[in-house]
């Protein structure tokens, strides 16, 4: 209890650091939140993401109330109706003819009960999860080499390394508090050394010795001719390979069988940097290398992880403080949905679904009817059987697959034909709950009470801190009100402290060491101890180890792996082809993430402060492509796949490889025109971990005609802009609109009163240059701005911010006005440009100005600016701007 209001330590809902959040609620109901200095996995640093928390926990947006229809229910008549139409389902069609959807975003203890009424009480294995798109190669890889789906290592380990590689993980946006762990320890140890492996030159190569701008898909054969180098050279671990593996030599002629020139055209890299990236590796002891959706998002993930691990069991460099192959795991409780099953072919606790021995096991432990004696449906192939109609009845919960699947046009079709479609959200309005039959109130972060599990295998607890609001509940409940209601025994939780006693008890349940996942120290964990837990590390049995007696916990150092023989298995592997391409579709799309945004843009599209940096969806392509194709930097491009098309802007950059195209995943169609991303991507996905291939897709491109572009920015929210283009964006004191329009619109006054809720008796402010074709029109409510709309023939070059900054300000004097309609600031109004550091909402031109007074340093900047001194992601972006200002100063 702190003066003034009340503190809670929870953990923070965005990707898989698991950073621990002191959330405070103070008298008046506002809350803040900060970074938690004790959470071991943070120490305190918070990302931009993190750092925004409470500007998106409003209830703006929110499904308050069960929803049949359309129409407003009650809890009884929602349960009673999913619980009817499931029963009736499998009653007629078979248990297989269900399905559950889930997600990453649930808690532990959600995931446990959705598991448990799926798999051991309806009998089928159809649920699968969105992390089946993020990591489930990574399971894939760890259950072939290890047995057993085991992180290795820990956090400390990528400080502790003298190497670090880092390939498909763009680790400054999409992890920036390992980032900036990992930057602090290059610092402390400048003789540390980090490669960059990625097609793209990211903001993480920043601080790299060496970027490998490999080809897409390249990864194979990149570790393959590494693991055939090192087979030669002094790094080998005979004693380890002999002891403690199996399998060297079939693993060993596969790589061999693969020439370097065979490399050097399968990876795209020259010999000097293949050489030296391989005697980096082989001379350096302390090496961990990190991967993340590059390396899983792809047709031949599995084969990516395991052509990584190949080269650290070859050399015996695993589980060793500073060694090892580490998955950074993409969302904020995908390790915790593994550790209960929540892939459908996988089992509670570890086990194994196609084990009869574990599903007795298990089924004995839950006292069920029945369990899945085989492995459901995987997502994909899940929505190809909805889509069929194999599957009859889908509940999706905390998850928006008409967004993130790929092929996303047909998930959207096969949902919408669905005969019964329940969805169970905190947001009313989102791609996929637009098609719900049954519409559930979700709990929301801050409300939410249980754990996740992050990375490197801590369990943190998410602790409420804000009431419920309405009538919203938890995932678990909702579940096992469905499950009892369904006649179903074993579902009478009171709290989540019962159903994470009851995992951590079957986590135990006749384990004989020959599983990794055992938490069975707290298996008699009341709701008093549920409510103190720290963060801590599995494996944490009931008897005292040296695994269990504190401190980091790390595997497999002295072998003792979990295949029957508890050796390790090297995998053969084979470079797979990385071309798609073809004359019709000629680029490579890959997919992926921005800084500040996260997932389908739910949660941080309601902070005005996490758009300010991109506030579109947008294309990085290289010069020579661009030039090619006639697109010009910042006009629009149309992109189209043989799945789908989508217009986003063109962002031109050299950090852009030739022939290839990246697009985020973020924008959805309440944010965008066309911008759902993943409507392009095929459904191709890797034949054992059937996580699908996002990295990989051969689009063409195309300058998309516009006569007319436009920017806006409303006090209101615009609703439905009749526009070819739009993107819209929260800002403070409204909203922000991109808008491009093929043909000219007959009467912009009208458009505006539409779009933006003008009234009929306000009239415009406006000015027009018919040789120009600029019009720019405001609109004024007793000095107040209630919306400006700025039109020209080329991308708008209006001063964005300072343009958005007019919503917050008083415009009594008419002069004030007129600079609206000139599209300028005046002296006394600094622009003060686009967001680079979002933490604290400092622009372009603050920092230019910082420089030419003399900050010549990302250190300077940031205690002249502030910029880049909190999460630090940005800091590569201000190094930039400042190297371009000191050689346009030389010039």
């Amino acid at each position: 209890m702190q003066a003034g209001g009340t503190t809670t330590r929870t953990t923070c809902p965005y990707c898989g650091v698991g950073c621990g959040v002191i959330a405070t609620v103070a008298d008046s109901g506002a809350v803040t939140v900060k970074g938690d200095p004790e959470h071991p996995a943070n120490f305190g640093r918070l990302c931009s993401k993190g750092s925004a928390l409470a500007e998106t926990i409003d209830l703006d947006g929110r499904v308050l109330l069960p929803e049949i229809g359309g129409r407003q229910a009650d809890w009884d008549e929602a349960l009673d109706l999913v619980a009817q139409k499931f029963s009736q389902t499998i009653a007629e069609h078979g248990p297989d003819s269900v399905a559950f959807y889930v997600s990453g975003q649930l808690l532990t203890e959600d995931y446990y009960v959705a598991n448990k009424l799926m798999k051991g009480f309806i009998g089928s294995g159809n649920i699968d999860t969105n992390s089946r798109l993020c990591m489930s190669s990574s399971v894939a890889g760890h259950r072939r080499a290890f047995g057993s789906d085991t992180v290795p290592g820990t956090y400390e380990d990528i400080e502790l390394a003298d190497l670090v590689i880092l390939t498909g993980s763009n680790l400054a946006w999409c992890h920036p508090v390992i980032y900036q762990r990992l930057a602090a320890a290059k610092t402390a140890r400048p003789g540390m050394k980090i490669v960059v492996i990625d097609p793209r030159r990211t903001m993480t190569c920043d601080i790299a010795d060496l970027h490998l701008g490999i080809r897409p898909d390249g990864d194979v054969a990149l570790f393959m001719g590494l693991l055939a180098h090192l087979a030669q050279g002094p790094a080998i671990d005979q004693n380890y390979i002999a002891a403690h593996t199996q399998g060297f030599g079939e693993a060993f002629a596969a790589a061999a069988a693969l020439s370097f020139s065979e490399i050097m055209e399968r990876t795209g890299l020259p010999a000097m940097q293949l050489r030296e990236f391989f005697r980096l590796f082989e001379t350096t002891e302390k090496v961990v290398t990190c991967y993340s959706q590059g390396v899983n998002q792809s047709s031949s993930g599995t084969d990516k992880v395991n052509a990584i691990i190949n080269c650290h069991l070859a050399t015996g460099r695993i589980g060793r403080p500073g060694m090892g192959p580490f998955s950074l795991t993409g969302q904020p409780n995908a390790m915790g949905g593994r550790e209960v099953g929540g892939l459908a072919n996988m089992l509670a606790a570890h086990m194994v679904i196609e084990s009869a021995e574990d599903r007795d096991r298990v089924q004995r432990f839950w006292a069920s009817p029945g369990i899945a004696e085989k492995p459901g449906l995987k997502a994909v192939d899940m929505f190809h059987a909805v889509a069929d109609g194999r599957i009859k009845a889908l509940w999706i919960m905390a998850t928006n697959p008409v967004v993130s699947m790929p092929d996303a046009d047909a998930v959207e079709a096969a949902i919408k034909a669905c005969p019964f479609v329940v969805v169970s959200d905190i947001l009313r309005d989102t791609d996929t709950a637009r098609h719900a039959h049954v519409l559930l109130p979700s709990l929301g972060w801050g409300e939410k009470d249980g754990t996740v599990t992050n990375s490197e295998r801590r369990i943190s607890r998410q602790r409420w801190f804000l009431s419920a609001p309405g009538e919203a509940r938890a995932d678990w409940w909702q579940m096992a009100e469905v499950g009892r209601r369904m006649g179903f025994d074993g579902f009478d939780y009171e709290t989540p402290a019962d159903i994470f006693a009851e995992h951590a008890a079957l986590s135990a349940f006749e384990n004989d060491s020959s599983r990794d996942f055992d938490i069975g120290a707290h298996a008699d964990i009341g709701l008093a101890a549920y409510d103190s837990l720290s963060p801590f590390q599995w494996p944490a049995p009931a008897e005292v180890t040296f695994l269990s007696a504190g401190g980091d916990k790390r595997f497999f150092a002295n072998g003792d792996f979990y295949h029957p023989d508890r050796k390790a298995r090297f995998i053969p592997v084979q470079a797979p082809a990385t071309d798609r391409t073809d004359e019709k579709y000629p680029l490579t799309l890959n997919t992926g993430r921005v800084r500040d945004h996260w997932h389908t843009m739910t949660r941080t599209a309601k902070s005005a402060r996490l758009s300010g940096h991109i506030a579109e969806p947008f294309a990085e392509i290289h010069p020579r492509d661009a030039m090619e194709l006639g697109i010009r930097g910042a006009g629009l491009v149309e992109l189209e796949s043989p799945n789908g098309k989508a217009i986003v802007r063109a962002l031109v950059t050299e950090r852009q490889a030739r022939g290839n195209v990246f697009v985020p995943m973020h924008w959805n169609d309440q944010f965008a025109a066309k911008a759902r991303i993943d409507a392009l991507v095929a459904p191709v996905t890797d034949p054992f971990s059937g996580q699908p291939a996002s990295k990989n897709v051969a689009i063409a491109a195309r300058p998309f005609a516009a006569s007319f572009y436009g920017f806006a920015v409303s006090a209101a929210k615009p609703s439905n802009p009749q526009a070819d283009y739009w993107a819209l964006a929260k800002a403070d004191g409204g909203w922000r609109i991109e808008l491009a329009f093929a043909d000219p619109v007959e009467d912009w006054v009208a458009w505006c009163r539409t779009a933006f809720g003008i009234a009929a008796w306000i009239e415009p402010l406006g000015y027009a240059d018919q040789q120009s074709g600029d019009l720019r029109l405001a609109f004024f409510d007793d000095g107040k701005l209630l919306a400006a709309l700025f039109l020209a023939n080329e991308p708008v070059a209006v001063a964005r911010n300072w343009a958005i900054g007019q919503l917050a300000v008083e415009h009594a004097d008419l002069r004030k006005r007129f600079a609206i309609v000139a599209g300028r600031p005046g002296a006394d109004q600094p622009d003060p440009g686009a967001t680079v550091c979002s933490c604290f909402s400092v622009g372009v031109n603050r920092i230019i100005g910082a420089v030419r007074g003399g900050c010549h340093s990302v250190e300077a900047v940031g205690k002249e600016t502030n910029a880049g001194t909190n999460c630090g992601s940005c800091r590569a972006e201000i190094r930039g701007i400042i190297d371009g200002c000191l050689a346009a100063a030389a010039e």
